[in-house]
């Protein structure tokens, strides 16, 4: 149990909602140190890392609600669900700063078009000083069902231009976590980049909706108590999400 938070001297709090610039924030007032009451060494101090945690999808009306951009829509929930307002440009993304729990987040929306993700990313991870292990990455994914989601500690790009760029600005690093949204596959001979700018049907919409839901949930374990059991279970529940016996 934490008796005690100490933090240096510039450290600036991290209400749940904030209308603050972000040049407002010194990069290293993000660490927070806690003391704990428990006698045991390995628990007399724990540091909560900041994370930043980024959506890849399209600006603009033209792009809302469609397949490709699930990734805003990720972070558009994780806005509504702590209370976190989107309300900077900062490296050509709109971000928010806020937090979960006591851990403090900087949720991204690049706005440099999907294919240039990593403009935003990289720089952004370098101004905060967030290690590559607390950059998550939430992007739709065609290799799972509709509504299906995937939590990983790191991988490849699949394909998918907006992580492959992301991976590009990062030193071709892909030790990064990734939140993967199941989109499924186009049906039939359907163009690949038709459907991806397609938007969903009323009952994949109904799917996605949970799924993001259920991804607040899993963001949350994550940033809290990192790749644990927890999210194991979370993987397998999804991966029989719509089994049928």
């Amino acid at each position: 149990m934490l008796s005690a938070i100490s933090a240096p001297n510039n450290l600036i709090p991290f209400p749940k909602t904030t209308h603050l610039r972000a040049k407002q924030f010194a990069p290293n007032s993000f660490r927070v140190s806690a003391v704990s009451s428990s006698s045991d060494p390995k628990e007399t101090s724990l540091e909560y890392t900041p994370w930043l945690i980024v959506g890849l999808g399209n600006p603009g009306n033209k792009y809302h609600g469609t397949r490709h951009n699930v990734g805003f829509e990720m972070i558009d929930k994780i806005s509504q669900t702590e209370g976190i307002v989107l309300n900077t440009i900062q490296s050509k993304a709109l971000i928010g700063i806020g937090s979960i729990g006591e851990v403090p987040i900087v949720l991204a929306k690049p706005q440099a078009y999907m294919n240039f993700s990593g403009e935003s990313v990289g720089p952004l991870a370098a101004y905060y000083k967030v290690p590559l292990r607390h950059i998550l990455l939430a992007y739709d994914e065609m290799s799972l069902p509709n509504g299906v989601l995937r939590l990983q500690p790191k991988g490849g790009h699949g394909h998918h231009n907006g992580v492959k760029n992301v991976m590009g600005h990062l030193d071709g690093r892909k030790d990064f976590p990734r939140l993967s949204i199941g989109i499924g596959n186009p049906p039939g001979n359907m163009d690949m980049k038709a459907f991806l700018l397609q938007k969903f049907s009323p009952i994949e919409r109904r799917q996605i909706d949970a799924a993001l839901e259920q991804g607040v949930e899993a963001v949350r374990t994550l940033v809290l108590s990192g790749f644990t059991g927890s999210i194991t279970r979370f993987n397998l529940g999804q991966k029989y999400k719509y089994h049928k016996v």
